[in-house]
């Protein structure tokens, strides 16, 4: 479990590095990096669904631990690029709610889904969520410094999902899985409340 958790942190970090790399050209970018980097720390949903995709990346092991949190971070900057430049995805805002509900009970669950569906299920919401971040860019913001912006920080989400089930769990011992699922149980009703305008 320890050498699929570094494999997944090595991944992440070189999946984030060409970002990083072009997130400092020029001053003008700053704006355009800190808005993309607030973006996915701004709203409880976009929070909730990322550090869910982490702890279902754990709860998977083996190459999910990396392939699901960097299929996410990737298809997310395509439905950004989708939603920057103008092209309707339908029902973004119920799927990005809906997005938290699934991953909850997912998480909740521990659903021990196969590799290829699991990818299937977060590729599909990472282009909800990047739609709502490229939609929602500022018009003064260098694209390319706010996408490299909304993609680290939900990387750093992923790898707080990542960390909560793996400490947790090293915690917890026995009752470590119970927690990780009660924290999946948790979201999942507080996308339910999402959902119905409550929270």
């Amino acid at each position: 479990m320890k050498s699929a958790l570094k494999s997944g942190l090595l991944a992440l970090a070189g999946a984030a590095l060409p970002a990083v790399a072009s997130a400092h050209p020029a001053i003008g970018d700053a704006a355009g990096f800190s808005h993309g980097f607030a973006h996915p720390m701004s709203g409880l949903d976009h929070v909730l669904a990322m550090v869910m995709v982490g702890v279902f990346a754990f709860q998977l092991g083996g190459r999910a631990t990396w392939l699901v949190p960097t299929t996410f971070v990737l298809v997310m900057a395509l439905g950004g690029a989708l939603g920057a430049a103008g092209i309707n995805v339908p029902f973004v805002e119920l799927g990005i709610a809906l997005s938290v509900v699934v991953l909850g009970a997912i998480v909740a669950l521990d659903v021990k889904a196969p590799l290829a569906a699991a990818l299937g299920i977060v590729g599909l919401f990472a282009i909800l969520h990047g739609h709502a971040h490229g939609a929602e860019m500022p018009d003064n913001a260098a694209g390319a410094a706010y996408a490299a912006g909304f993609m680290i920080a939900t990387a750093l989400l992923h790898l707080t999902g990542l960390a909560l089930g793996y400490f947790v769990g090293r915690a917890g011992e026995r009752r470590g899985a119970f927690v990780t699922r009660a924290a999946g149980g948790i979201a999942a009703i507080s996308g339910v409340g999402i959902l119905a305008g409550l929270i």
